[in-house]
């Protein structure tokens, strides 16, 4: 019986249905990322000729890189390119530290009614964009000083920590209060806890929230063209816009200044997103 069982197992192993309508979908959804994406890459490497043909879609033939050498001297890409990876880099770490610690605190107190209700107001800034309250942060900004790329860096991780604290609540309820007591009971403190156990069990969701920091620090436009006063400060979404009236009809050259300003996110997402969604899944179920 028992080997009879496990025949009709093994005759239905590999034979499962396939969901056409589920694959179609994600088929269409790849489309509409990788055909925009081959268009960028295709227009860059085209000579200023070729990239006014109307054919969008052929390849280049000859590749020509002058419209990156282009790109590269008329936005001063390395400048903005510093201060982007410098605002961005900031706030992936003070975004991971602050969420971690704040966190920590509201999970291991959620029975006391302040650590809760902050966990509740925190959530509420979530449904509060920054185009609602942009007019005072500026004001802020300026009368403070802040008016500059630390500023910006300040108001990114503000505006991600509630994001990232509900990420973070809901998978440090899932790590086993055993091992917080056992710690304890060696004679560890709170603060050795957190950093020597607590923290690095947090890797997965700390790439998770990273990623979601660096991708919206990095492709944020609006905070530094408000806030930022100084043009020769500003980020590179910011740049490329001051410069789009200056690309005219180089397509080649805008081109390829989109394809240099959206690489480090590419970059970023294929290297973390294993530990996005081992980030995601484990923070969805409580062990």
């Amino acid at each position: 019986m028992t080997t009879d069982v496990a025949r009709r197992r093994k005759g239905r192993v590999g034979q499962e249905r396939a969901n056409w309508s589920t694959t179609i979908l994600l088929v269409l959804a790849s489309l509409t990322v990788l055909v925009p994406l081959y268009v960028t890459i295709s227009m860059s490497l085209k000579s200023t000729s070729q990239a006014v043909d109307g054919n969008a879609f052929s390849l280049p033939a000859p590749i020509d890189f002058s419209g990156y050498a282009a790109a590269w001297e008329l936005t001063n890409f390395p400048v903005a390119f510093t201060i982007s990876i410098l605002i961005t880099a900031a706030s992936v770490i003070g975004t991971i530290l602050l969420a971690a610690l704040a966190s920590y605190a509201i999970a291991r107190n959620w029975e006391h009614r302040f650590f809760r209700y902050s966990f509740f107001y925190l959530l509420a800034a979530m449904f509060l964009p920054f185009p609602v309250v942009a007019l005072p942060q500026i004001q802020l900004t300026g009368l403070t000083g802040l008016a500059n790329p630390v500023g910006v860096t300040i108001l990114h991780i503000m505006f991600q920590l509630s994001f990232s604290i509900l990420l973070f609540t809901a998978f440090l309820r899932s790590i086993p209060l055993e091992l917080e007591e056992s710690a304890r009971i060696d004679g560890a403190t709170t603060g050795q806890t957190f950093w020597r156990l607590i923290f690095p069990l947090l890797a997965p969701m700390s790439a998770t929230v990273g990623i979601f920091a660096f991708l919206a620090s990095w492709n944020d436009f609006m905070m530094p063209s408000l806030i930022i006063a100084d043009s020769s400060q500003q980020t590179l979404p910011v740049v490329q816009q001051i410069f789009q009236t200056q690309f005219s009809n180089n397509y080649n050259v805008s081109f390829a200044s989109y394809l240099m300003a959206m690489a480090p996110a590419i970059i970023a997402y294929l290297f973390t997103q294993r530990w996005v969604m081992e980030g995601v899944t484990q923070g969805a179920v409580k062990g």
